[in-house]
């Protein structure tokens, strides 16, 4: 074999190597990526109900129910809403008409199935996937 020759295929070999590794990468980011919707791009697109993603807004008034650790609250964007159900422990700061962006899939019946709930950390905080919602509804008031 010639120098030439080997390498050729040290670079063909090289190149087979790093299309492998890319694959993989890819492969696995894409598996924990988890995209952001609002209610209203809830129901303007049809997600299949193993895919995991967030669904972000506010939780909307009188909307929520405790039975023991399962809570059943709705979030709304003010044009469309979304049932929600959650089992386990809420943050301290989860409360009505506050933003909150839940992390899980919908069901077959179109109720949201929670897996984890993130609340805003402090009264001037908004999820900023959230507050871009509600500023695209245009429902969003700035406090100043």
């Amino acid at each position: 074999m010639t120098p030439k020759r080997r390498r050729l295929w040290l670079l063909l070999g090289s190149l087979a190597t790093l299309g492998v590794a890319a694959t993989l990468v890819l492969t696995a980011l894409n598996d924990n990526l988890v995209f952001f919707y609002s209610p209203t791009q809830v129901a303007e697109k049809s997600i299949g109900p193993d895919r995991r993603f967030r669904l972000g807004g506010l939780v909307e008034q009188g909307s929520v129910q405790k039975e023991g650790q399962v809570v059943r609250f709705t979030v709304t964007d003010t044009n469309k809403t979304v049932k929600v159900t959650y089992r386990g422990i809420l943050p301290d700061l989860f409360r009505e008409g506050q933003g909150v962006i839940a992390e899980g899939s919908i069901g077959p019946d179109g109720v949201f199935t929670a897996r984890e709930i993130l609340a805003k950390h402090d009264e001037n905080y908004m999820p900023p996937e959230v507050a871009k919602a509600l500023k695209e509804s245009g429902q969003w008031k700035d406090k100043k």
